[in-house]
Parts: C-alpha cells; sequence; structure tokens
C-alpha cells in the first residue's frame, strides 16, 4: 500500500511538472491550448488517442467554465487520480496566477516587460499551433465526405453566429446528426480512460456543484459578509460561462467595476496582462483577487478570487467524467460522437479563422512568421516551446522595421 501512494505521488508530481512547462509556454489562447494539449499528450506521450481527445475536448465543450483547463484537470486525473487533477491544474494556472497578482500588486510592469512587437509574436505563434491541431484532428476524424461536411457545416455556422450558445448548439446538431448518419461497426471502439471516478462519486460531485450554485448566494443574503460575495460572485460566473476564457472577462467586469471592488482603470489594466501571459484566462480572477479595493486583496484576495472561479470546473468535470465514460459503450453514443467530433474540428477550423487568424495576420511579414513556425512544429519537430519563444524574438525584432 505504501509503494501504491509513493507510485501515486510521484506521478502527480510528475503530471504537475509537465503541466508547468505547458503552464509556462502556452500562449493564445483556449483553442491554442487544446492543440499545445494535443500535441504534449496525444502526439508525444501518447497517453490518449486522437478518438478520446476529441472526445474529452467534447465533453469539455458541452460543460460551462474554461474547456482548456477541464481537458487538463481531465488528463491529470486520468494518470494519476485527484491529486493528478490538482496537479495538473496548479502547473498549468499558477505560473500565469502568480505574474497577474505580482502585476496587480504594481512590482512588474506589464507594459515595459513585453514589447507589442513580442506580443504580436505570440499571437502569431497561436496561428500555427492551431492550425496544426486542425490538420491533425481532421485527417483522423474526418475521414470521409460526410464528416467533412459535418466539419464544413460546424464551421460556417459558429462564423456567422458568434454566441457560446451556438457553439453548444453546433455540437448537439451535429451529435444527432451522427446518431442518423453513421453506424459505427462494433470494431471501431474507443480507448477507455483510466477514469478513477466513480458513478456515485461523481453524483456526489455534480450535488455539491449545484448545491454551492444555489447555497452561495442565500448564504450571502442571510450572513452579509465580503469574502463570502467575493466567492459568491466569482463561483457563480466560473458555473454559467459557455465558451472559454474571454466570455468570462465582460461577464467579472459587470460584477467587480459596477459594485466598486476594483476601478475601471485596473480592470483595463489587468485585462491587458493577461493577454500576455501564458495560461488560462480565467487567472485574470487572480488579478481582480489581488486588486480588491476591500479586503481580502493581495495575495489572499487573488488565491481567493482564483479558486473560486476554477471550483466549478472542478466538480463539473469530475461529476460528467464517469457518466461519459459509460455513455460512450453504447453504439448509439458512438454514433453520435462520430458527429460531434466533426463538429469539433469545425469549431477549431472556425477558430483558426476567427479570432486567431484575424487578430495576428495582419501582413505579409505575419503570414511568412506563421508559417515558418507551423513548418518548425510539423515537420522540423521542434518543440512547441522553442517555437513560442521564437515567435515572440522574431515579432519583437520584426517591430523594428517596420
Amino acid at each position: 500500500m505504501a509503494d501504491s501512494r509513493a507510485h501515486e505521488r510521484s506521478s502527480a508530481w510528475s503530471v504537475f511538472i509537465i503541466f508547468l512547462r505547458l503552464g509556462l509556454t502556452s500562449f493564445g489562447g483556449p483553442i491554442a491550448h487544446l492543440g499545445y494539449f494535443r500535441e504534449e499528450f496525444v502526439t508525444r506521450r501518447r497517453w490518449l488517442s486522437e478518438r478520446s481527445y476529441a472526445d474529452l475536448v467534447a465533453l469539455c465543450q458541452f460543460l460551462p467554465g474554461p474547456a482548456s483547463s477541464q481537458v487538463g484537470i481531465a488528463l491529470g486525473l486520468s494518470r494519476a487520480g485527484y491529486r493528478g487533477a490538482l496537479a495538473a491544474w496548479a502547473g498549468f494556472t499558477l505560473p500565469s496566477a502568480v505574474a497577474l497578482i505580482l502585476f496587480a500588486l504594481g512590482i512588474s510592469r506589464q507594459g515595459s516587460a513585453l514589447s507589442p512587437g513580442a506580443l504580436h509574436g505570440l499571437k502569431v505563434v497561436a496561428v500555427a499551433v492551431v492550425a496544426q491541431a486542425v490538420w491533425g484532428m481532421a485527417r483522423k476524424l474526418c475521414t470521409d465526405g460526410t464528416r467533412v461536411t459535418v466539419m464544413m457545416i460546424a464551421a460556417c455556422v459558429v462564423l456567422l453566429e458568434r454566441s457560446a450558445w451556438a457553439q453548444v448548439s453546433v455540437i448537439a446538431v451535429a451529435g444527432v446528426a451522427g446518431l442518423l448518419l453513421f453506424k459505427p461497426t462494433q470494431a471501431a471502439g474507443h480507448d477507455v480512460l483510466p477514469i478513477t471516478v466513480g458513478r456515485r462519486a461523481g453524483a456526489v460531485w455534480l450535488s455539491l456543484f449545484f448545491a454551492l450554485l444555489i447555497g452561495l448566494p442565500l448564504l450571502n443574503q442571510l450572513v452579509p459578509n465580503q469574502t463570502l460575495a467575493m466567492v459568491e460572485a466569482f463561483y457563480r460566473t466560473g458555473s454559467l460561462v459557455f465558451g472559454g476564457g474571454h466570455v468570462v472577462l465582460p461577464l467579472l467586469q459587470a460584477e467587480v467595476v459596477p459594485s466598486g471592488w476594483v476601478n475601471n482603470d485596473a480592470f483595463l489594466a489587468g485585462y491587458g496582462a493577461t493577454q500576455a501571459v501564458p495560461g488560462p484566462l480565467f487567472t485574470f480572477a487572480a488579478f481582480l483577487g489581488a486588486s480588491m479595493n476591500l479586503a481580502p486583496s493581495g495575495w489572499i484576495g487573488g488565491l481567493i478570487g482564483l479558486l473560486a472561479i476554477f471550483a466549478p470546473s472542478f466538480l463539473l468535470i469530475l461529476g460528467a467524467l464517469p457518466f461519459w465514460e459509460r455513455l460512450r459503450h453504447s453504439q448509439r453514443a458512438r454514433a453520435a460522437l462520430i458527429g460531434v467530433n466533426a463538429a469539433v474540428v469545425g469549431l477549431l477550423l472556425a477558430a483558426l479563422y476567427q479570432p486567431v487568424w484575424t487578430s495576428a495576420i495582419l501582413n505579409a511579414q505575419d503570414f511568412g512568421l506563421a508559417l515558418i513556425a507551423l513548418v518548425a512544429l510539423m515537420f522540423w519537430k521542434l518543440p512547441p516551446w522553442l517555437v513560442v519563444i521564437g515567435c515572440g524574438v522574431a515579432g519583437w525584432l520584426l517591430s523594428f522595421s517596420g
């Protein structure tokens, strides 16, 4: 038993180190993060198959909260249980959270630490990362005309209607289309994730999620308290956000600025800094918590904001995974997942254009730099972190030529 526990601790530590490196180098937003994860855990480490990864991404797209962080939590859970889930989240989240808390405290000045040219280079490398993910997933998951058609329709719909609900609706409709259009053979199975959460435990986690979502506002009414009000606001925001990190920013502004917790100038400064750091955009909550005009603030406020906004993601992914894994054994469910997987590729393709391409490729220099980064990733097989650093330096150098 002692050896088993030691092995689990060792595995959790190795998971933390892997995700810490990703947390230090994963620029480009949630869509790019999914590309980094695919390269690291599907292509390089082979922790799971392409199909299982796409299934996992599809589940996290259904759930509210930061999809890339939830994928990371699920990967850590499958590798080293609950400790692995916590280790994956901590490794991926802490670098940007610490940087943003330091920025909020005035210890660092983000504007002088990272030039606009270098920041633009990081946006350009996201184009290559997402393009590589789209190409790799399309080759495995869109293998015939029907699946390519589902992919194309999904991409077009999401490009025309940018709301988060449109993305969820596209995935749901694609599941129905898969149920009607595809008849997978019994041999066309999938690789089961070694999930250590049972269905009873999953039900407990889901019950806790809803209990906090309903109970925290009631408790805040009965026992008015600044810390409790902050936890309730951040937890509710993290529970009800569909569409990823960018969607959470206006919702947080509505919570913290009108209430006087954070002034609008500080909010906008933090928003700019959040775009310049790697890792999940939800770590913006750490900046806001550290910037509170009322106690708690500083490091304690930043930690409270961070934990409160990510808590729903943990509870939802731990609660949903056991039922999702069981559902995937169904022949009908696998038919639906064929359609869902094709739609996920379509969503990534749409994101490659808007916002990744449109915000990064502004001239011929940008296109050339993105092309070099794509070749470096796909054919030269350079590690993603090295390509990220190289593009940041290249963007900084190219800014002088303009």
